[in-house]
Formats: C-alpha cells, structure tokens, sequence
C-alpha cells in the first residue's frame, strides 16, 4: 500500500463498502452471519489482484468485480467449514459453529448469488462467465477433495490437479476479470497474467499447506494439522512419505489434536517442508516471468510482483 499510487487504496476502501453493502439487508439472520463472514476480515488478497491487474483505469468495473470475486472466495470458506465441521476460522468461531449447518449453507448460498447479481445487474456477461468457470472449479476441487479423503496414495500430480481447482482458478480469474475491467485492455497481456495468477495461486496454496503443519494456532486461527485431522492429504505429507516409507503406517483416521501434531513434528523433520517451500519459490519465480511478458504498466508490475513476493514472506 506504501508504494501504490491513491487509486488504489481508495478503490480498496470502495470494495469493503461494496461488501458491506452486499451482505446487507437479506433478514436479520443472514445479515448477521453474512456480516460477521465479513468481519472475520482476511488478507483480500483476490480483490487485490483484481484492483491492480486493472489497474487506474479499472473504475467501478474493477470494484464491482473485485467485491464479486471475495464474495465468492467468502461463499466457499462457510461452506467449507459446514463440511469439515470446523469450529475456528481466523481464530474466530465459524457461522457453522455458532448458527448451525444449515444457517451457514444459506449464508454461503447468498454470499454466491450476490456476487453474481453484481454482475449481472451491471451488463457484465463475460465477467460473469469466468467467475462462474471458476466457481464450477471450486466445487470440482471441493469433490476430488472429499473423494482423496485419507488416501494416503495420491502423487503429486493429484494433488496439485486439486489445488488448481480449489485455489488457483480464482486467482486466475480475478486477474483476467481485473483486466477485463481496465478500459485499455484489448485481450494482449491476458493469458500471461492469467499465467501469473495461476503460478501465485498454487504457491499460495502450497505455502498454505506448509502453515498447517507448522503452526502455530496463535498464526494461522486453527489447529496444528488440521489437514491431517480432515483427511486431507498434502504436499508436505506426499514428499515426507516419499522420504519415511514408516508415515505410511500412520491411520489417518480417528487422529486426535495431539497425536496430529505428532505426525506434524515427523513430516517436518523429513525436510518436506523445505522441499515444498522451493517449489513454491519457483512457482512465484514463474508468476513474475509471467509478469514481465504482460504488457503491464510500470506501476502495475512493480505492485503485482510485491503481492508476489509477500505470499512468500506471509510464511517466513
């Protein structure tokens, strides 16, 4: 935020009233949940891509995007924690905690159709049409997920397949719809920021699954190994298996938080987490090579690599 012009802290603030606003007036219990969603904050991080690969010329276009995309990333994190049975997100206890499974599915349902109904109520047909892609990525990660669930024999390949569903669509998205928005842009440049978000969008991902098995609750707003306690098999695991053959003898099933922070203290001294940070080094590397082929303005690239660089440091 030091190094961005005002454009773009002031459309920052214009997205927060936006969200505001969407999780507004739906009934005393939605709002209530809807907000409280809201209010458990979080990095922005997609608005933020959207923002700046629209850059100055972006205007309500990029607002309205932005708002559209973190209203479905906060669609999915409800109802991702209706299906793990999560009690915490961000250190905070979860709409499925506190109102009930069904109170959170009607929730993430309206969170999903206001970000389309901004959409479409402005004329934005293609718009609409990548966030639906990416939204049917979502729920195609989320079922390959819950299909994986304890299976301790996926490759990477599998894995990584996931995390492109589940994580790197949207990041893609929301630099293609920023860049849609911007009324300069013209289609050149698109393919190579949808490359950047993609390549941003799994290291995130992988940096994310190396959070969870370090921890600590203080950090990251919930258990240490809480992928190991929901079945899901990661990275980290994928390699350290590779490296002790003996983890495979480990019955992910029926864990308890202690004996999940055990498993945690043996991965991590495999050395898979350093493995799966350099991976996720060279996947920022190649977002910013992506970068530079874009066609972006000076200010627009500089911004864009520190968002590149800070997923990285976010886990140092």
């Amino acid at each position: 935020m030091d190094a961005a012009s005002a454009w773009l802290p002031r459309s920052l603030g214009a997205v927060e009233a936006s969200l505001r606003e969407a999780t507004a007036g739906h009934g005393a219990a939605l709002e209530r949940d809807a907000s409280a969603t809201l209010q458990a904050g979080g990095k922005r991080l997609r608005p933020l891509l959207v923002l700046l690969c629209g850059g100055a010329r972006g205007g309500e276009g990029s607002v309205r995007a932005a708002t559209a995309v973190e209203l479905v990333h906060m669609a999915t994190l409800v109802h991702d924690d209706v299906l793990d049975e999560a009690p915490l997100r961000r250190g905070r206890p979860t709409v499925a905690a506190t109102s009930g499974t069904g109170a959170a599915t009607a929730t993430g349902d309206l969170l999903f159709s206001r970000a389309f109904a901004l959409l479409a109520e402005a004329g934005d047909v293609e718009q609409v049409q990548l966030l639906s892609e990416a939204s049917v990525g979502l729920a195609e990660g989320e079922l390959a997920q819950r299909h994986d669930e304890f299976d301790t024999s996926i490759d990477v390949e599998r894995y990584m397949e996931r995390c492109r569903l589940k994580t790197a669509h949207l990041f893609e998205c929301a630099c293609r719809m920023g860049w849609i928005a911007s009324s300069a842009a013209d289609g050149q440049g698109l393919e190579e920021l949808r490359g950047f978000g993609s390549s941003i969008g799994l290291a995130f991902q992988l940096l994310d699954d190396v959070l969870d098995v370090t921890g600590p609750v203080e950090r990251t707003g919930k258990a240490r190994g809480t992928d190991l306690l929901d079945g899901t098999v990661t990275l980290p695991l994928i390699v350290a298996l590779r490296r002790d053959p003996e983890l495979a003898n480990v019955e992910l099933r029926g864990l308890s938080e202690e004996e999940a922070e055990a498993v945690c203290d043996r991965i991590a001294a495999t050395g898979a987490l350093e493995e799966v940070r350099s991976q996720a080094l060279e996947l920022v590397a190649e977002s910013k090579r992506s970068l530079a082929a874009s066609g972006v303005d000076d200010e627009q690239r500089e911004l864009l690599e520190l968002v590149a660089d800070g997923v990285v440091d976010r886990y140092g």
